[in-house]
């Protein structure tokens, strides 16, 4: 099997394509890595001559699959089950999505240019030449997860207000996050500041994704299955792929890459945590109740009401409905003492039940979350407030409730 990495430029057109291309030979196989910029109609351009060309028989792009399904139908998120999104733990993962994608609707409108018209454009010809369609890159939700889990728990919340800062600013896009975006994706530009310096973060959102799609490469096109495949990727993971190639690949690339997919568990103390605390606040009823039954009931009624005030105000903070309210404000205090199901889970659910969303609430959710107001004035996109205001509205309750025991109990 040989290697070769030469640059190659074709003479018939010298100058007419805007990114780096790239030829790696694996036996009779040829990838020929394109260098993309994600804000440029040029290589967009550069994707539809080259599949036009007829040279290649297969091809390659950086999209997992909901980044392919968000693109071939950007109204396939406002489509799923928002009962079962709530259900499945998913709410938070699905508002950065939509925060991410009305960071990339703001590219669009000010600077005139579809981020990602270079990979619809490689979706369109390869339908269009009935070419094989490889979708190479590690789905979203991971990457964020393992970004999460790498970064020390110190710059979690930066990391997270900076996403939050990014995507809801209505202030003018600068020409140096343009130019970021030309090098990589939504999701590298948002989280670009910190990458560069950040090693924990710079491995899971580049270097692994290198090696990821290579392996994913090897799985779907190995050497010999085509001759010659395009793999249009992102300008930025040129050399980290390359490289990769370079070294023999695995026996089993799938084993490699599903390496690449684990997403560590909770740690066995932050899985226990809600039950300690549980306890915790059980064992302080109990033992207001042994001193006399008033300090009990005193203890009772402050819980019912910390929690479920604070818990009440966030789902008002979100324009819940006036039930919705309500029923977080009673839920509250008793889904803090049970583990298995949360305040945010009740008040979507009642949310949803009261203000069902209508059609027009999904066919414009993408272009309502790009403006704060249109948040709230969405109910897709407000229904995911309830959820995640609840959910913080009852943690802030539980610990302000619990210290506020252990102080009536061991304060004095």
């Amino acid at each position: 099997m040989t290697h070769s990495q030469d640059t190659v430029t074709d003479p018939r057109q010298e100058g007419d394509f805007s990114g780096p291309r790239q030829v790696i030979e694996l036996g009779v196989t040829r990838y020929t890595l394109l260098g993309t910029a994600h804000v440029s109609a040029q290589s967009a351009d550069d994707v539809r001559r080259l599949i036009g060309s007829g040279e290649f028989d297969a091809v390659a792009i950086e999209l997992c699959d909901s980044r392919h399904q968000n693109l071939s139908d950007p109204d396939a998120l406002g489509k799923q089950d928002l009962f079962e999104i709530f259900r499945q733990g998913k709410a938070g993962m699905v508002a950065a999505s939509l925060a991410l994608g009305a960071f990339q609707q703001r590219v669009a409108e000010q600077s005139g240019i579809e981020p990602g018209a270079e990979m619809r454009a490689a979706l369109e010809e390869a339908r269009r030449h009935e070419l094989p369609l490889l979708l190479i890159d590690r789905d979203v939700g991971i990457t964020l997860k393992r970004i999460y889990h790498n970064v020390p728990w110190w710059q979690r919340m930066s990391l997270f207000t900076g996403l939050l800062g990014s995507v809801l600013s209505r202030q003018e896009i600068k020409p140096e996050e343009i130019e970021r975006l030309k090098e990589g994706d939504v999701l590298e530009s948002t989280f670009n500041e910190f990458a560069a310096e950040s090693e924990s973060l710079y491995i899971p959102l580049i270097t692994e994704r290198d090696s990821y799609m290579v392996m994913r490469l090897a799985e779907q096109a190995p050497p010999g299955r085509y001759r010659n495949v395009l793999v249009v990727i992102g300008a930025g993971h040129m050399k980290g792929m390359a490289e990769r190639f370079s070294e023999p690949l695995p026996a089993s690339p799938r084993e490699e890459r599903e390496k690449l997919e684990v997403t560590p568990p909770p740690s066995k103390l932050w899985r226990a945590l809600p039950w300690v605390i549980t306890a915790l606040v059980l064992t302080g009823f109990a033992i207001g109740f042994s001193r006399n039954t008033e300090l009990g009931w005193q203890l009772v009624g402050e819980w019912f009401l910390i929690n479920g005030v604070l818990s009440g105000l966030a789902t008002l903070a979100a324009l819940a409905h006036p039930v919705t309210v309500l029923a977080t404000m009673v839920a509250a205090p008793l889904t803090s003492l049970n583990p298995t199901i949360g305040a945010g889970f009740v008040a979507a659910g009642v949310e949803l039940w009261m203000r069902k969303p209508k059609v027009r609430d999904f066919s414009t959710l993408r272009h309502d979350v790009t403006e704060l107001k249109g948040w709230w004035r969405n109910r897709v996109s407000r229904t995911l407030l309830v959820f995640l205001f609840a959910t913080l509205g009852s943690a802030a309750g539980t610990w302000i409730a619990g210290f506020r025991i252990a102080g009536a109990l061991f304060g004095n």
